[in-house]
């Protein structure tokens, strides 16, 4: 997993394991809006369940 805090957002880079950190993230109570999936493409972040950056 590599993980990266940008404009006080939180930015998965990569996750190479079947764990979900995000939902994890969530469940320990950071919003979805502040947890940006920086392995997916910008194109396709606005239509994920998180932030957009």
């Amino acid at each position: 997993m590599h993980f990266d805090i940008k404009n006080g957002k939180i930015w998965l880079q990569q996750n190479l394991t079947d764990q979900n950190p995000a939902e994890e993230l969530v469940k320990m109570g950071i919003s979805r809006e502040d947890i940006v999936l920086g392995l997916q493409p910008p194109y396709k972040r606005p239509y994920t369940e998180y932030g957009v950056a």
